[in-house]
């Protein structure tokens, strides 16, 4: 028996959480789905940053984070709730010219990303041992949690990238009442 099979939205290669998948006339619903707000939670590590915004790949700068303190941290909050623009990661699944970005950068071809308009509806720090800052986020479709650690460590006049990720909700399907991957059944 054939069947169809679809997921709405990929997760980063380091990320965890959320993937919903449909099959069948369910695959149909599936851009639907991926237009839902998602939810997130993470970590960013504050004082260094990486090309791909996150601990894929090896820092490549350092930053004094000496200035940081934690009013400082939850008043830059604030600077990113709402409709922004944001540029996506050189490694990241944005097309251009019918190829992925990330396939172009791991060949060495750094292109420059275009902007796109987002929007950051919560925006939560949930602990602070620096150098990591842990939070939550409610966002729209097309945020990248990875752009938002490189804009968030630029905001504190500093650096920061991405050293965890698991995407907690996409509209009202929540992780904790997901299906394991090992124990969906098929029907």
């Amino acid at each position: 028996m054939k069947a169809k099979v679809g997921h709405a939205g990929t997760l980063d290669p380091l990320a965890t959480g959320l993937l919903i998948v449909a099959t069948g006339k369910k695959t149909k619903t599936i851009n639907e789905l991926m237009g839902l707000e998602k939810e997130y939670t993470g970590v960013f590590f504050v004082g260094a940053t990486t090309p791909c915004f996150d601990k894929e790949k090896e820092v490549d700068q350092v930053f004094p984070t000496n200035h940081i303190t934690e009013e400082i941290i939850h008043n830059t909050v604030a600077l990113f709730l709402g409709k922004q623009l944001q540029t996506p990661p050189l490694f990241s699944a944005v097309m251009v010219d019918g190829k992925r970005a990330y396939e172009l950068a791991r060949q060495g071809n750094y292109i420059e990303l275009k902007a796109r308009e987002i929007e950051i509806k919560e925006f939560e720090i949930t602990k602070i041992q620096l150098p990591e800052v842990s939070f939550r986020v409610v966002c729209s479709k097309g945020t990248y949690i990875r752009s938002l650690a490189r804009d968030f460590g630029i905001a504190l006049k500093s650096g920061a990238h991405l050293t965890s990720l698991r995407r907690t909700r996409i509209g009202q399907f929540k992780v904790i009442n997901a299906v394991e991957p090992n124990n969906f059944v098929f029907t």
